[in-house]
């Protein structure tokens, strides 16, 4: 992955300012996947890019890779973030996810029609308006809604097996707080233009994807064969 210019301070992050996306959304489909933390959204992912061709970037895991990267300007910055619960500065997360994108379309897997699920992404509305002008214009957000309680039992149940630093009460408390404060009024902004797909995401995984399966059928996706 390039190597991400280092910041011109302790301050502030600086990105090049563009008159047009990277991508065009002609050639190249996003779809953001929003949900809160524990709403199972890594497993739907999963299945879509199984069946639909898609895939699968999580801003996360970007981001927990490039702090373990042994050059990066911004390694520890990111551990600080994440371990506290705060949204890491949208100029990392959104050049991350840019430089993914290219890599995997230069690879030339996805074909001339590139599919992508970026997972996680936007938490904030200056990630979503700076994505969106600079990268690529989303086709819409899929939306997992889910009670906090049930987000928190599954949670605490794969903090015993994960290994992430962030899946503990703590961390998880913060998680929450911070979702519901600055992705929300993401979700919201999209909705009002039409761009979400909002599937409720109690039941069982299995069932769930029924829904999203047929979610997506509506807005044009089908699955690939």
């Amino acid at each position: 992955m390039p190597a991400l210019n280092p910041p011109p301070d302790h301050e502030k992050l600086s990105a090049p300012e563009k008159d047009t996306p990277t991508f065009s959304p002609d050639n190249v489909s996003v779809i953001y996947v929003l949900g809160g933390p524990g709403a199972g959204k890594g497993t739907q992912c999963a299945n879509l890019v199984r069946d639909y061709g898609f895939k699968h970037l999580s801003a996360g895991d970007l981001l927990r890779a490039e702090q373990d990267r042994p050059d990066s300007q911004f390694g520890n910055m990111i551990k600080e973030y994440i371990r506290d619960g705060k949204i890491v500065p949208m100029e990392v997360t959104v050049q991350l996810l840019e430089n993914a994108m290219t890599e995997d379309i230069k690879s030339g897997k996805e074909g001339p029609a590139s599919r992508f699920l970026i997972d996680g992404f936007p938490r904030k509305m200056d990630q979503a308006l700076r994505f969106e002008s600079a990268v690529c214009p989303s086709k819409f957000t899929l939306f997992f809604d889910c009670p906090e309680d049930v987000m928190q039992e599954r949670l605490i149940n794969r903090g015993k097996t994960s290994g992430r630093s962030d899946d503990n009460a703590e961390s998880i408390t913060k998680r929450f707080r911070t979702f519901v404060e600055t992705s929300m009024p993401v979700v919201d902004y999209f909705e009002k233009e039409g761009k979400v797909v909002k599937v409720k995401a109690v039941k069982g995984p299995e069932e769930i994807y029924e829904e999203v399966k047929r979610r997506m059928g509506e807005r044009g996706f089908e699955m690939r064969k």
